[in-house]
């Protein structure tokens, strides 16, 4: 008998060719979330460089907008694109609120820091939707690293199962009766062990990359209402 691994699956039993097709889909489902999400961190770490550059260099919000709208990928972009458009909105109702009041009625702080309320809860929800993005599909890693060695397992045992039953039926226990489904059963283990090892190393990976973008959104939403804030209150 031909013991090589596709040999073996020819020949093993229906139970062990789905679990091995099962394994085949996690594999190949793992592998295009992990090509994709290098290619989703490379090309957003390269955005988010630009747009940094750019934000610091730009003398005025409404440039440093033009930049963020052309770094889609950046998701200290997106943030600053979210809060920009809500800084907008609200200038707009404070100058329709201004032109109706009294001209000796100035700005409260309470009125100023209301206004900061709003634009931090945009900031916010829009660094949550940018993790989300980051995080998307990191969960199936996950899921395959966990369940993928079990369902191998559960090949195997099914597959060691099959070969007493012959060897039951045959009556001997040589060998050359036992080697052939002990080595098929065997092949399952060992495919569920080769598509849950990759996808847990790179589950890691890309968690520890996204919670260093989370480090790095965090950190420049706070530079940017900082400068908001610091703008606004000193404001007659």
């Amino acid at each position: 008998m031909d013991f090589s691994v596709f040999s073996m699956m020819a020949h093993a039993g229906l139970v062990v060719k789905f679990v091995m097709l099962t394994l085949l889909f996690f594999s190949v489902v793992s592998w295009w979330i992990i090509i994709s999400k290098h290619l989703l961190f490379s090309r957003s770490r390269k955005a988010s460089e630009e747009f940094l550059v750019d934000f610091w260099e730009s003398k005025t919000l409404n440039n440093a907008y033009e930049s963020a709208k052309a770094s889609a990928l950046s998701p200290e972009a997106a943030v600053f694109v979210s809060g920009f458009n809500e800084l907008r909105k609200i200038s707009a109702v404070r100058a329709a609120g201004q032109a109706a009041a009294p001209p000796e009625k100035p700005e409260t702080l309470q009125t100023k820091l209301a206004v900061m309320d709003n634009l931090k809860r945009a900031v916010r929800k829009a660094q949550l939707i940018e993790l989300e993005r980051l995080e998307r599909s990191l969960g199936f890693l996950a899921t395959t690293g966990s369940t993928t060695p079990f369902i191998g397992l559960f090949g195997t045992v099914w597959g060691i199962l099959v070969s007493f039953q012959e060897i039951g039926a045959r009556g001997g226990a040589s060998l050359a009766v036992v080697a052939p489904g002990i080595s098929e059963a065997l092949v399952a283990t060992a495919a569920g062990l080769a598509v849950a090892i990759p996808a847990v190393v790179f589950y890691n990976h890309y968690s520890s990359k996204a919670a260093d973008f989370q480090s790095e959104i965090e950190n420049f939403s706070f530079d940017f209402l900082n400068l908001i804030e610091r703008d606004m209150l000193t404001r007659k």
